[in-house]
Order: structure tokens, then sequence, then C-alpha cells
């Protein structure tokens, strides 16, 4: 089963229930709830910070970012928040904008977190009454080649849960807004400014290095947590098999920036599935997930040890 049509098996299944109206109704792949604070900024009308606000969410959920179509429950969920810490002028701002999306798990009312990702480096103009526009082939502003970065990552992670490599076109085209960002002043779009930033999220993504990371994508989700509905011990098994694969990527990029990502997202998600497991299966994930995450490592052993 493919992207579109796991997402639409729920979407008519409750259509066939009475749920929705009799005719499904299209809608943009996105459903992002945007927040702006600046607790620090004093010497900046409110009113800017919100017609930023209100301009991201027309823009993210307003736009279509793919050819496929999406019914109106399909959207993909996600949350943006930009906290906005220095004013250097009355239309320039700096922060960090944090990055959230999730799946819906087949058959249960559960979202898993896929994309949780902290960004520090969000440079902007706005001046409060402008339009925000982006353009796939060149680079326009700071604002809308990172909003649609974002755009595109969110669904890059998405369709690999839905569909092995499902994600690749998503992602050359985030990699494609990086490149075209090189020559611009703000940082976070090149190699050289570190190896967190958004360069490296999407460059390992499409890097053979980190293969086994976008398959644990498509196992661990559409082959394990869907089908743990089912059948436990297998959907849990091959969940187990996904992450151990990872194993592979830590070996050649110890505590890269995307496995980082991973369990930051993943962490908590793993402990309730397999807190409850055989003892075997525990023994033999626990060292893995230690290795690959050495910054859970106590929380690992209190639930898992």
């Amino acid at each position: 089963m493919n992207c579109s049509s796991f997402r639409s098996s729920i979407a008519y299944c409750l259509i066939a229930l009475g749920v929705f109206a009799t005719r499904p109704i299209h809608a943009q792949e996105l459903n992002c709830r945007v927040q702006v604070i600046a607790p620090q900024i004093a010497n900046v009308e409110e009113a800017i910070f919100e017609s930023l606000e209100e301009s991201i969410q027309e823009f993210v959920n307003g736009r279509r970012w793919s050819n496929d179509d999406f019914l109106f429950e399909e959207r993909i969920e996600c949350n943006m928040q930009i906290t906005i810490s220095k004013a250097p002028s009355a239309t320039s701002f700096s922060g960090s904008i944090q990055v959230q999306s999730s799946r819906p798990v087949f058959n249960s009312d559960y979202n898993s977190s896929m994309l949780l990702v902290n960004d520090g480096s969000f440079e902007i103009s706005w001046d409060g009454s402008s339009t925000i526009q982006f353009s796939p082939d060149q680079y326009r502003d700071n604002l809308s080649s990172i909003l649609a970065y974002y755009a595109y990552m969110i669904l890059g992670m998405d369709y690999d849960s839905m569909v092995l490599d499902g994600g690749t076109p998503y992602y050359l085209k985030a990699q494609t807004i990086v490149a075209n960002a090189q020559n611009a002043g703000p940082s976070g779009w090149k190699a050289s400014q570190g190896q967190q930033n958004r360069y490296w999220l999407v460059e390992n993504m499409l890097s053979q290095t980190f293969r086994p990371v976008r398959n644990c994508l498509y196992y661990y989700h559409r082959m394990g947590l869907d089908r743990l509905y089912e059948d436990l011990e297998r959907g849990r098994l091959t969940m187990a098999d996904a992450l151990i694969e990872m194993r592979q990527t830590h070996r050649i990029r110890p505590s890269s920036y995307n496995l980082q990502l991973f369990f930051l997202a993943k962490s908590d998600e793993i402990l309730r599935i397999f807190g409850p497991a055989p003892d075997a299966e525990k023994t033999r994930l626990l060292p893995v997930l230690k290795q690959m995450d050495p910054g859970n490592i106590s929380k690992y052993d209190s639930i898992l040890g």
C-alpha cells in the first residue's frame, strides 16, 4: 500500500461510517499550527509578530507542496514555533524555529512523532505587510526558503514512513533550496557552518551511509507500528530489527545529526512499546539503543534494563 492509499484507507472508512460529508474534500498536504513568540523583544509592536504568524500559517497550509491529492482529514499534522530573541532593526529579526510533525498509526488514535528539530539559525526580514513568496528555482529570501525547506522535509519523512524511499522527491526539493541558498548571507545553509544544520540534515538523508535510517523509517512505521494491532509480537520484532539496522550508520557516523533527531522524536515511544516486551527482546535491543543514543542511557536502563 502506498502513502496515498494508506491515508485514504483511514479517510474512506470514516466516510463510510458517515463521519464526513458524502463527497471528499481535497486539501493541501499540511495542517500546520504556527506560533511566533518574542518574550525578550520590547521595542517592536506586537502586531508585527502577529502578522508574521498569520502569514506563515497561510503560506505553509495554503500552498500545494506535492502533486498528490490529499483529503482534508489526511493532512499531515505539524507545528512550527518561532522564538524571536533579537531585533537588530524594526524589520530584522533572529531567533530559532522548532519544527515538529507526526503521522497516524493505522487502526489507532495514536500519532507517532516523525520530525522534531530545533533550528537556531533563524534570521529573517519582516515589515508586517509583506507577502511570503517562494520560488523553487531561486533564493528569494530566508523566510520563504526555511519554511519551504521544512515543508519538504516533513513530507519526505512522512512519505518515507509509508513507502520505501517514498520521500526522495521531497528531499531533493529540499536539497535544491539548500543549493540555491549557498550564496545567501544568513547561516544554516552551508556545510562549513557546523554538522547540525539544514545542509547536513537533507544531505545525510540522501547519502548511502544513511540508507539504514531511511529503511528504519519505513520498516519501523509501516511494517511495525501500523501492524501492532494485528500481530503485536511480529510488529515489535520488525521495529526492533529496523532499529538495530541503524547501527550500521552509527558505526560510520556516530552521533550524527540525523540519528540524534531520530531518537529525540522516538526515544519515549520506543520505551512505551518495548517496556512490556519479554526480557529476551529487551536484552537484544538495549545495548544497541544505549550505543546509538547515549544521552538516554539512564532512561533505557531504568525501563528496559
